[in-house]
């Protein structure tokens, strides 16, 4: 079993940063995709990000794309992500997911894990 914990969800101002951390338990980390995905009140999930086991493929859903940002640190089994510019509709609460693949990353039924969520809000 793998635990996903994330970290650093916060009351920001509009146009303020936040890092999100996401680790994981134990090494299946290292081959992984790692997704980002957001649930706002009473909305459905959305993807938000995602990055390979590699590191080298990337993908951001359109409505974050140069604002926020995607990585990885294998050695402490962690993906962060760094949201600029925030805006007050990105306000939800923010989770990570692990998959075994690549593809269909945008799909969260296509992960394995996911974690319990960090609540993200943002002030206008």
């Amino acid at each position: 079993q793998v635990t996903l914990v994330e970290s650093g969800g916060d009351l920001v101002q509009a146009g303020d940063s936040l890092r999100l951390s996401c680790t994981a338990s134990r090494r299946v980390f290292s081959v992984s995709t790692m997704g980002w995905f957001r649930q706002a009140p009473g909305k459905e999930r959305e993807f938000v990000a995602a990055i390979s086991g590699s590191g080298t493929l990337i993908d951001y859903v359109d409505f974050v794309k140069g604002r926020f940002t995607i990585s990885r640190d294998t050695a402490k089994n962690t993906v962060y992500l760094q949201m600029d510019g925030m805006k007050p509709e990105d306000t939800a609460v923010y989770f990570c997911a692990a998959a075994q693949s690549w593809y269909h990353r945008r799909s969260l039924s296509q992960y394995d894990y996911r974690g319990q969520g960090t609540q993200v809000t943002v002030s206008s």
